[in-house]
């Protein structure tokens, strides 16, 4: 078999497992992924508006969002090579070509003159924007994941991960701000025309600073540690032999990634177009969303290594089956702020108990050799569902007429993961990693 030989890879110095600056230098690139899936998502009706005219105002949102989605169809295929690329180049590596490739697609669909000024050619360049921005994700979460998770003291991985998923929050609560702010100072009208652009400039922003922090990371202990790295094609070998654990880690990831898309892009739709609620307090819901979730994922995944991640994993997807319909079937027979403030909070506690354990379990489960092409294999799988999402509750409310129904879609997504968890077993995992290693 040919291996390349570690010798490629620098020889710099590790990060000191105990030090926090790996942590913050990591979650900076996944903010501004999650923070332009936001924006897309908060403002999906104005992009629809500027991108999709169409006489049909249905017609016209379904277009934006499913353009929202095809970020994510992308997402598998980004995972099968560049996924690879990371288990033989380093993890660091993955990490600056992620974040490039992020702001290429931010900086494309920020600065795209509208359908009324070059036709049917702005259309072409969003979707190419989306496209490439979901090929920075398909391998963002899990580079960064298996990044911290390498560098982490072996009992606290389960916290030190769960910091990747939470800055996830951080960008829910710096956009949404932001939202709350534009809907103060500009009325509805001018957002629609050009408003919405503001969020996506000011991630342009911000790019330099993220890659001159970025470009600061050293590569894991445990990589360097390795004599030799597996070739490309012994990586898709591997991940084709291991069909049914990434089938498994896919269901396993459907919960998160229905659940995110639910409480945070949906969530400005369908408190304005369905519930007909105030654009401002939709954002003020927002930014609590993200705030109990920057709270609460960090500390679940500190509660998974204390008491094991399956025991967090299952309480999470359970609950989540059980009330998702119920509760947001209350909200919509009396629409109003205070009610979903409420449901939104209570589904948020619940995603983030359940995402706090999640990256650390994802990790674990992953042959040692393919841990990156592994994880963002079955997250980006499970990402296609969950970038639908927003796309899926429109369509099953205007199909049924019943303004519950994501209910219904979330019940789905709490079901695969729960099946998933009680399925997966990360000792087995670990110890079949072991041997392959050994090679015996």
């Amino acid at each position: 078999m040919h291996r390349s030989s570690a010798s490629t890879v620098p020889a710099v110095r590790p990060e000191r497992p105990q030090s926090f600056g790996p942590i913050v230098r990591v979650a900076c690139g996944h903010f501004l992924e999650l923070y332009d899936f936001q924006i897309f998502g908060y403002y999906a009706a104005a992009i629809a508006a500027t991108f999709f005219p169409s006489g049909n105002e249905f017609a016209s949102l379904m277009l934006s969002l499913t353009t929202f989605g095809t970020g994510f169809i992308i997402r598998p295929v980004g995972a099968l090579v560049l996924g690879p690329y990371v288990d033989q180049r380093g993890r660091r590596a993955g990490l600056l070509l992620t974040l490039g490739l992020m702001a290429a697609g931010t900086v494309s669909i920020a600065l795209t003159p509208s359908y009324a000024s070059i036709g049917l050619i702005a259309p072409l360049v969003v979707v190419a924007g989306r496209l490439v921005q979901g090929l920075s994700a398909s391998v963002e979460l899990g580079s960064a994941s298996v990044y911290l998770y390498e560098t982490a003291p072996p009992r606290r991985r389960g916290f030190y991960t769960s910091w990747q998923t939470g800055s996830q929050a951080l960008a829910v609560i710096f956009s949404a701000a932001l939202g709350l702010g534009l809907t103060s100072w500009l009325t509805s009208q001018q957002i629609s025309r050009w408003g919405w652009r503001i969020p996506l400039v000011v991630g342009c922003a911000i790019i330099p600073l993220l890659f001159l922090l970025r470009r600061s990371l050293q590569e894991t202990p445990e990589f360097l540690q390795r004599k030799s790295h597996p070739s490309r094609r012994e990586i898709l070998s591997t991940l084709r032999r291991n069909w049914k654990l990434m089938a498994l880690a896919a269901m396993f990831s459907t919960t998160n990634a229905v659940s995110y898309f639910m409480i945070t892009a949906y969530t400005p739709t369908f408190g304005g177009a369905v519930l007909h609620l105030a654009a401002k307090n939709n954002m003020t819901v927002l930014l609590c969303v993200g705030t109990l979730s920057f709270i609460w994922i960090p500390t679940m995944g500190a509660v998974s290594d204390r008491i094991g991640r399956r025991r967090v994993l299952v309480t999470a997807s359970a609950l989540l089956l059980l009330t998702s319909y119920p509760v947001l079937s209350w909200l919509v027979s009396a629409p109003s702020f205070s009610r979903l403030m409420a449901v939104e909070l209570w589904l948020t506690l619940l995603y983030a108990t359940y995402s706090g354990a999640r990256d650390a379990f994802l990790t674990e489960i992953m042959p040692t050799d393919v841990r990156t092409a592994g994880f963002s294999l079955a997250h980006s799988t499970a990402g296609v569902f969950g970038g639908f999402t927003p796309a899926i509750a429109t369509l099953l409310i205007h199909a049924t007429g019943n303004r519950a129904a994501p209910g219904l879609w979330l019940s789905f997504a709490a079901v695969c993961g729960l099946s998933a968890t009680l399925l997966l077993n990360p000792s087995r995992m670990a110890r079949r990693s072991a041997l392959s290693a050994s090679g015996t």
